[in-house]
């Protein structure tokens, strides 16, 4: 019924749900982890993802889809996606009734594509032939005329038919970066670079995804009332999400996982878009009765313009979310932004900290003196234990290289550091024990 409804509401109301996209077949992106089904194609071997047979010109994506149209298929023979999976739930409207494809094939012949809905209905295929063979070229398929149609409302699938035509011979189709009028090239974009490594002390944090920390249990990274799809993947290793499609993504902390960030001063998310512009969060905290529209709920959003293609860190004072009324209750963060239904954002290390839990009485304990704190030429380290290594990182974790200090006294030059706050990580010889000092340079 939920389902239902959603599709009522879209014929109502003319909303766009999100549909995922560009369908780049990159482990990634989109189209490659789908389940996709062959038919009508003979035996119907699988769709396959493969290296890009010509990775230049007007196609330099690393992979793409490979069909093998069988001369014993039937001309219609092509592959589709699974009913709600994968392409998300949307409408054709004016804003992406064209779609384009790339086809790489070894013989000119009509291309197909349509869409369909949960119910079975479809858009009709429409056709449109290649004009190049053996290298890469961009169809465009115009959905203009169907989209007050009642099959293009609340659409789920798509279908491909690559070699629409009676053949004599087997004919290798390549297909790739499927993708509607409102996507763009920036979907693809992404950060080669991890985002930085924050440096707090793991007493002041409370993380939800942060590499460096032990993370508290989250319900979901992708609520069931969101309308963007979220990946998770590694960039040099390090765990990053990926969202895309986005109107608004949730989180959320429900249930059992509600958090109490009384404590904390700080919240924190990395965050990279090519073509999110703002970038909104939002905290939700479900009040004292722990329930969704409780009636003591509160929330707080703010919007940010990003530098695009780099990593943006936020610190943001918990003070700035003006609107919230406690944060002992924590349930729901709510990413958005423009543009709405094809936003494509990496993010990292999404946490909260305390600003005034420095490691300072930790070193107390462990027998380390740190002066003076400012600094305006060098810094002065004294240690009972042996220091095995010390490493200095700026704001954006950073590593600053004061080249290998170890011993139980350490002075480090700060002349050639720009004025601001750092962090020394020290790493004592005994048990690999580790602490971090925040130090002032001024």
């Amino acid at each position: 019924m939920k389902f239902l409804s959603l599709i009522m509401l879209a014929a109502w109301s003319g909303l766009a749900f999100s549909q995922a996209g560009p369908i780049d077949f990159e482990a990634a992106g989109y189209g490659a982890n789908w389940q996709w089904t062959t038919f009508e194609n003979g035996s119907n071997p699988a769709l396959e993802i493969i290296a890009n047979p010509n990775p230049s010109g007007v196609n330099v994506s690393s992979s793409v889809a490979k069909f093998t149209a069988l001369v014993g298929g039937a001309p219609w023979a092509g592959f589709e996606s699974l009913h709600g999976q994968g392409i998300g739930l949307f409408n054709l409207t004016a804003a992406n009734c064209q779609v384009k494809m790339m086809v790489y094939k070894s013989v000119i012949s009509p291309v197909g594509l349509k869409f369909a809905t949960p119910a079975g209905g479809s858009t009709g295929e429409i056709l449109v032939s290649n004009t190049l063979v053996n290298q890469w070229e961009e169809l465009t398929f115009d959905f203009t005329a169907v989209i007050n149609a009642p099959t293009s409302i609340g659409i789920d699938q798509i279908i491909v038919f690559p070699d629409f035509t009676q053949r004599s011979d087997n004919n290798i189709c390549y297909i790739d970066n499927i993708k509607f009028s409102n996507q763009d090239g920036t979907q693809n974009l992404a950060p080669m670079v991890p985002a930085p490594t924050p440096t707090y002390p793991a007493a002041a944090v409370i993380a939800l995804f942060s590499n460096p920390y032990n993370e508290v249990a989250v319900d979901t990274w992708q609520a069931p009332w969101s309308q963007a799809q979220v990946t998770d993947l590694q960039i040099q290793g390090n765990d990053t999400k990926r969202y895309s499609s986005v109107n608004f993504a949730g989180i959320e902390t429900v249930g059992p996982n509600l958090l109490n960030l009384s404590d904390m001063t700080h919240f924190r998310i990395d965050y990279w878009t090519a073509n999110m512009d703002p970038f909104k969060v939002k905290l939700v905290d479900f009040g004292a009765n722990g329930q969704y529209a409780g009636g003591d709920d509160s929330e707080s959003e703010l919007s940010f313009q990003p530098v695009a293609q780099t990593w943006n860190t936020l610190e943001l004072p918990l003070t700035q979310f003006s609107n919230l009324n406690s944060l002992a209750h924590f349930a729901q963060l709510i990413l958005s932004g423009a543009p709405v239904g094809s936003g494509v954002v990496f993010i990292d290390n999404v946490l909260f900290f305390n600003e005034n839990l420095s490691a300072t009485s930790e070193l107390t304990e462990n027998g380390v003196k740190v002066f003076p704190n400012p600094a305006s030429t060098h810094i002065q380290i004294e240690s009972a234990k042996e220091i095995q290594q010390l490493t200095c990182y700026n704001q954006c974790g950073q590593i600053i290289n004061f080249g290998d200090k170890s011993g139980l006294k350490i002075e480090l030059s700060t002349q050639n550091l720009a004025p601001g706050i750092y962090f020394l990580e020290l790493t004592f010889t005994e048990n690999q024990q580790r602490i971090i000092q925040k130090i002032t340079v001024q």
